[in-house]
């Protein structure tokens, strides 16, 4: 298999790995509070609906704020599992776990410090019932700085060391 092909299977599977985890947080805990409304198909992703009006601002910012939160607890765990992902034979699996790690470390903490405000509010229309959206978008900030800092200092050079054996 080509480098490229590694690279387009990586980055689609990233994306649905992203989706099914931060999607799926949203899912279980408007399930466990009994607010799931539909899961709803929007261009390349996906949405979980909940009834909004039965749910405290409290339960909809909490809501919003699972999905990101789930996303960062996994891609620390892939943070952590780099040095031994880097082992593996397969380098499409390695490609795969590479663009994973990536996904899930920097990109809610990048739309919700900075494109939110661009694309709509998305989970940061929850998240500010929780907090001011200004210390939100500043801790989401000082997030995507460190984990900006990780990729680059930990699993950028495991995984092309990794690559280039």
């Amino acid at each position: 298999m080509t480098k490229r092909a590694r690279q387009y299977i990586g980055i689609l599977a990233a994306m649905a790995a992203y989706y099914l985890v931060h999607e799926g947080a949203h899912l279980l805990y408007a399930v466990l509070i009994g607010t799931y409304k539909e899961m709803r198909f929007v261009g390349i992703g996906m949405q979980i609906d909940v009834y909004a009006d039965q749910m405290s601002d409290k339960q909809l910012g909490i809501f919003c704020l699972v999905g990101p939160l789930a996303t960062l607890f996994v891609g620390y765990i892939l943070t952590v599992s780099g040095g031994k992902v880097s082992l593996a034979k397969s380098k499409l699996f390695r490609a795969v776990m590479y663009y994973m790690t990536i996904a899930f470390l920097l990109l809610d903490p990048l739309y919700l410090s900075i494109l939110c405000g661009f694309f709509g509010g998305g989970d940061m229309n929850g998240i500010k019932l929780l907090c001011p959206e200004w210390i939100a978008r500043v801790v989401f900030g000082i997030l995507l700085m460190i984990n900006g800092f990780i990729f680059w200092k930990h699993i950028f050079p495991i995984y092309k060391k990794s690559f280039a054996e």
